[in-house]
């Protein structure tokens, strides 16, 4: 590792790129959390979840986080009773997501915050870098 604080940046980049792509999946999930499917008795959206797999950055060898899989959730749907819906089946009954809109805030919280540590630790790194070019002078 040549350069410590290159290392520090990419290391600290990867985290908001994946936090950001959290952030993404987070919004996709709430923004369906309510809907249904358009026929009778069809699916309706499922909940994404995503993971995160650690790596090594080629040019810096710094430690990387990357998106690892994006998978659906396989917990039940809400099913309801509502025989006027337009996608209640023969029984009545409509499958809603399987979203947990709380849960989902709760995530959210959390891949701001991280995204906002990993923004602090690519600022600090741009401060000691700044820092060293003014000793340098």
């Amino acid at each position: 590792m040549d350069d410590p604080l290159r290392a520090v940046t990419a290391t600290a980049s990867s985290g908001l790129r994946a936090q950001g792509e959290r952030m993404r999946t987070v919004a996709e999930n709430v923004a369906n959390a309510f809907s249904t499917g358009t026929r009778p008795g069809e699916d309706p959206y499922q909940r994404k979840t995503l993971s995160f797999e650690t790596g090594i950055d080629p040019k810096t060898e710094a430690a990387i986080v990357q998106i690892g899989e994006v998978s659906r959730d396989s917990t039940n749907f809400d099913i309801r009773y509502e025989p006027s819906h337009p996608a209640a089946d023969e029984d009545g009954f409509v499958k809603y997501p399987n979203v947990n809109p709380l849960l989902e805030m709760s995530n959210l919280r959390e891949a701001s915050r991280s995204y906002e540590a990993n923004l602090t630790m690519l600022n600090n790194a741009r401060e000691m870098r700044r820092a060293l070019i003014d000793l340098l002078k």
